[in-house]
């Protein structure tokens, strides 16, 4: 399912009074998902992924799918952990989050 237009998306979510564009969330995610890899290793849950760029954000599961769902959720909360303690969140695949500290207004 291709993402939707900025004009079409403008929605805003807040982590601790931080607006973010969902848009701009949903870009980064796609572009970090991208980037992942995965492997079959010997455990009860044989799928392994990782995205390498972005330390500490792995999962498994024990199936291909099962192990993508893990990561992507590994992954969110790995942004939003950084988000809510003011660590920078690195440029992926030329995806990138950027905060704003002035108020924004939820509605436009």
């Amino acid at each position: 399912m291709p993402l939707p237009s900025k004009d079409e998306f403008r929605a805003k979510i807040y982590i601790p009074s931080l607006p973010i564009n969902l848009l701009m969330f949903a870009e980064y995610i796609k572009a970090a998902m991208d980037k992942a890899v995965y492997e079959i290793i010997d455990d009860p849950e044989p799928f392994y992924g990782e995205i390498p760029e972005l330390q500490g954000v792995w999962a498994t599961g024990k199936t291909l799918e099962a192990c993508r769902d893990d990561l992507m959720s590994a992954l969110e909360d790995w942004i939003a952990f950084r988000l809510r303690t003011g660590r920078s969140i690195p440029t992926i695949g030329g995806a990138s989050i950027t905060i704003s500290l002035e108020p924004v207004s939820v509605v436009e």
